[in-house]
């Protein structure tokens, strides 16, 4: 590296000459890299002393690359060529930026896990960062600017919503626990059998109690009940045949395609309620976040229409 230092002037002068060789002009040279003139011309004629060879014939207001100016021209520019594609590649990897996302525990793991390949394949500089909690965040008192919610938007006037996928909810239950117990044959029917509750600590969800009673009926427990505070826990014990519990289908989509959970009757509860990616209107989402946001809007309508 010394020996390069004491070869060449300045990493400067060999900018200088490559703008001065492609243009074949001083002055054209100077306008674009903000020099002078007579700047172009002492950093090309520094560098020309240095290498001991003359790199322009120089005419009537004209230039001209000499023999060994080209050769040396050719190998500049190519070696700039290759500094500035890498300088551009770190800049670029500098560049990828965080966006977090508020999701339920359910919701990241059901929904957002399964499809994070394809985001890391969609949006490969974006680096996705999801926050889980037991409660919906207020992303106007949080740096947070991208959040799920389940519900209906009239209540949130504070923030922006865009549909991710309507609420609609079937009872299930795994292969093993319908042989070893046999299949309801009605909604009545289900009582007799064991069903697992979900008792969801702050966010609204559905109950078996309004399941039933959007099948026209009363829920009366029998037996022994399995109470899980934690949707995904819920899913586990189901998939485990300790029982049926509810499903919504958005989130268990996957496992039913594939056999692993199976719909129990032909009761579907359709709230009217919907699942929501949301952002406050009070600050505007950077350029980062509105591609995620844009992409989880795409991805449910994507699957509402492999549904549908």
């Amino acid at each position: 590296m010394n020996s390069f230092r004491r070869l060449l002037p300045s990493a400067t002068s060999l900018i200088v000459f490559e703008a001065a060789g492609r243009h074949e002009n001083f002055t054209r040279a100077a306008e674009e890299l903000g020099l002078s003139q007579a700047a172009v011309s002492y950093a090309v004629r520094a560098l020309e002393e240095q290498l001991g060879v003359p790199l322009f014939h120089r005419v009537h207001r004209a230039v001209e690359l000499t023999e060994a100016g080209e050769r040396f021209h050719a190998d500049v520019s190519a070696g700039l060529a290759r500094i500035e594609k890498s300088a551009e590649d770190i800049r670029a990897k500098g560049r990828e930026v965080n966006v977090t996302l508020a999701a339920s525990t359910a919701f990241a793991s059901m929904w957002m896990l399964p499809r994070l390949a394809k985001l890391r394949e969609d949006l490969p500089d974006i680096d996705l960062r999801i926050q889980t909690s037991v409660r919906d965040l207020d992303l106007d008192e949080e740096p947070i600017p991208l959040g799920i919610r389940g519900g209906d938007p009239a209540q949130w006037p504070r923030y922006h919503a865009a549909l991710l996928a309507p609420e609609v909810i079937r009872a299930v239950a795994s292969p093993s626990f319908i042989e070893a117990n046999g299949l309801p044959e009605n909604p009545a029917d289900l009582t007799r059998y064991r069903l697992i509750d979900l008792e969801e600590p702050v966010r609204r969800a559905c109950d078996w109690p309004e399941w039933f009673r959007s099948a026209g009926l009363t829920y009366q427990p029998r037996g022994k009940r399995l109470a899980i505070n934690d949707y995904v826990l819920v899913v586990q014990a189901v998939l485990s045949g300790e029982g049926i519990g509810l499903g919504w289908d958005h989130l268990i989509a996957p496992q039913i395609r594939s056999g692993a959970l199976v719909p129990v009757g032909n009761h579907v509860l359709e709230t009217g309620y919907a699942f929501y990616v949301v952002w406050p209107r009070a600050r505007d989402l950077k350029a980062s976040a509105r591609r995620v946001r844009d992409w989880l809007i795409a991805e449910g309508e994507r699957a509402r229409l492999a549904v549908d």
